[in-house]
């Protein structure tokens, strides 16, 4: 009896889930307040994390920059600072798990505790599986899935303390369904995406119900990390390469939201539901006729041809 009454409260639940998540989709989200908030931007050198820093400043949350590239992460600084924030920049390689700590313990004890982590650095190799050096390939995994261990772990037990914070994730569509020649990137973003909602439960069933967590999967972005990555010609412009503007746009209003996930566009939801409910041979069928089996070609032959000496294409 109890398993009954427990199976008709899920049905009332999940129906009740749904319908808001409907709701939501035509009813502009009531955006929280993040004035005076303390958040760490990781990647905060490149185009991303770049107008990442910047609509955060606009929202009047002062900032924390990590980035490998020091004149980058210096730039976007000195663009957030013009817009009345504090702002503190740190050099720092994600790759290295003691860089990370002893980053984290510094930015604890000089600045104050992390209130939004967004987890938006990541890096590609650009080379075919068999010809990409290890070293290569063990950087994209350190990069775009342990260094989101490593951040969580740093920064997280105070927002448990408080029970205050948010952990964003910008992870891929690439991280929801595959496509050929990028294993390592696939393989780094299905583990992103795994590792942050396996937390996201985490904190549900721990009641830490005022630390919420957004998922970002967004698809290809034209800021040159994908160069030359196209789709069959009669599609491009059904699916373009998003506009890196847009994409931080739409990422903020999920966040400012408390939106659990969002995939942008939201035509990247089809592919996803695709992938888990047809079978393997229909998804081949339909990726050939889409030219997805063979779009990351012309990457990856631009890629070897800008590169030379193991370096990394980075968000």
């Amino acid at each position: 009896m109890i398993v009954i009454v427990d199976l008709l409260m899920m049905l009332m639940d999940m129906t009740y889930s749904i319908l808001c998540a409907i709701i939501q989709t035509f009813l502009h989200p009531r955006l929280k307040c993040i004035d005076g908030e303390l958040c760490l931007i990781t990647g905060a050198g490149g185009a991303l994390g770049r107008l990442f820093a910047l609509e955060f400043a606009k929202e009047g949350a002062h900032l924390v920059l990590w980035d490998c590239n020091t004149a980058a992460n210096e730039q976007t600084a000195k663009l957030a600072r013009e817009l009345g924030v504090k702002v503190h920049t740190f050099t720092v390689d994600l790759s290295k798990r003691r860089s990370i700590y002893e980053t984290a313990d510094r930015v604890r004890a000089e600045i104050g505790d992390i209130a939004i982590l967004v987890n938006n650095a990541g890096v590609v190799a650009g080379r075919r599986f068999l010809e990409c050096p290890d070293e290569l390939l063990e950087r994209t995994l350190l990069v775009n899935c342990h260094a989101l261990f490593w951040m969580t772990k740093a920064f997280l037990p105070r927002m448990k303390a408080k029970n205050h914070g948010h952990i964003v994730t910008i992870a891929s569509a690439l991280g929801l369904f595959t496509t050929a020649c990028v294993e390592d990137y696939c393989a780094s973003k299905f583990g992103a995406v795994g590792f942050h909602e396996s937390l996201a439960h985490e904190l549900r069933a721990e009641n830490h119900d005022g630390i919420k967590t957004t998922l970002v999967c967004p698809y290809i972005v034209d800021t040159g990390m994908f160069a030359g990555c196209e789709i069959r010609r009669e599609l491009r412009s059904l699916i373009p390469p998003l506009e890196p503007l847009y994409t931080v746009q739409q990422s903020m209003k999920a966040i400012l939201g408390e939106q659990q996930m969002i995939c942008i566009p939201r035509l990247m939801y089809i592919p996803f539901l695709a992938r888990a409910l047809l079978p393997w041979e229909a998804n081949v069928v339909t990726y050939r006729f889409m030219g997805g089996d063979k779009c990351m070609l012309p990457f990856i032959k631009n890629a070897e041809m800008k590169t030379s000496n193991g370096h990394v294409k980075a968000s």
